[in-house]
Parts: C-alpha cells; structure tokens; sequence
C-alpha cells in the first residue's frame, strides 16, 4: 500500500469528502521533514496536525505549509547562529 492509498483510506474511515492525492502527502512529508530536522523529531506530527487544524478552518494548504516550512527553517537558522 502507497501511503497515497493509506491516506485516502485514513479519509475515508473519517468521512472526509476532500480527495487527498500525492502532491498532498507530499507536501505534508516535507513539512515534517523541515520540523523534524529543524525543531525537534516530536515537531513534525505536532507541526502537521496544526497545518491540518488551519487547513480545516480555511487557511490554503499550499501557502500555510510553506509559511510554517519557512518558519521551521529561520528555527533551524537561529539555532545554528546560538551554538
């Protein structure tokens, strides 16, 4: 099973009518990968469960993912300059 095909039965179990496709798992992933990597590893299922809180109250996935992918980064980029 693809995690493509996990998510789409993850949906439908919860009766989300919005079709999830790979450019959604995909960017989901990266933004795990950019807290988990530039947080902590706990960042990146708190992260993406937030990004889902904001997705359902309206904010466009592609736009909140990048601004809180960018924020995870200037994290990293701080931490960096204080060691």
């Amino acid at each position: 099973m693809t995690l493509v095909e996990w998510a789409q039965r993850v949906c439908a179990e919860l009766e989300l009518s919005d079709e999830i496709g790979k450019s959604d798992v995909d960017r989901i992933l990266d933004l795990a990968k950019d807290a988990a990597h530039s947080v902590a590893r706990p960042a990146a299922p708190l992260t993406t469960y937030l990004l889902g809180i904001a997705v359902g109250r309206g904010a466009d996935p592609a736009q909140a993912a990048a601004a809180v992918a960018s924020l995870a980064r200037e994290q990293a980029a701080g931490s960096a300059e204080n060691t």
